[in-house]
């Protein structure tokens, strides 16, 4: 099992990433924070890593921290759902928001990530409810809702950014760390300007 990887970025995609070790280049599939996560190229950069082995494949799966991988497992612990479901829920919430929905018992807030249907969600919440506090480590500042959630302009700079091509969780992380106060335009502005500095 390759359980980390810590080299250098030499190629990056919003879906996959090469980190080239020692002159071996490792491609891994990632999630939108690890994504937002990431140096320039030709930097050093450390992914936790989960190999996932099937009969016509072996992929590499990484992560920026303990927590996305843990919860990436457990996601994938379910019965029927593989590495696509797992990478599209870390997409577009955050581990301790996974955890949260799972907790609470809200199938149709995990339905916001991409293949995820109504019964799927119930699925994971049945099969999970009683596992995912106990691994999953909540931030101290965590929210289970995202900074956007009851403001406009915030949510219209998102949106904007989203039909732009950046995810969910790309667009909603950069547009937390600006001024609520300035303008839909400054905002899709400044923030694309922090998302061209990830690439």
């Amino acid at each position: 099992m390759i359980a980390s990887l810590n080299g250098i970025l030499t190629y990056l995609e919003p879906t996959y990433c090469i980190i080239e070790c020692y002159g071996v280049g490792y491609k891994c599939f990632i999630t939108g924070k690890t994504l937002g996560a990431m140096p320039k190229i030709g930097e050093n950069f450390k992914l936790f890593t989960f190999l996932s082995v099937r009969e016509d494949a072996m992929d590499l799966y990484g992560f920026s921290d303990m927590n996305e991988l843990e919860c990436f497992k457990l996601i994938t612990s379910v019965s029927g759902v593989g590495p696509k479901i797992g990478i599209a829920l870390l997409t577009s919430f955050s581990p301790e928001q996974v955890s949260f929905y799972i907790s609470n018992n809200q199938p149709k807030a995990l339905t916001a990530a991409s293949g995820v249907g109504i019964k799927l969600a119930q699925r994971i919440i049945l099969e999970l409810k009683d596992k995912v506090s106990a691994s999953i480590t909540a931030n101290e500042d965590f929210s289970p809702y995202s900074a956007t959630d009851n403001n406009d302009t915030l949510k219209e700079a998102v949106a904007a950014l989203v039909s732009l091509g950046f995810s969910q969780s790309e667009a909603s992380n950069a547009v937390k760390k600006l001024d609520g106060d300035l303008s839909v335009d400054s905002l899709i502005k400044e923030a694309l300007k922090l998302l061209s500095r990830q690439v």
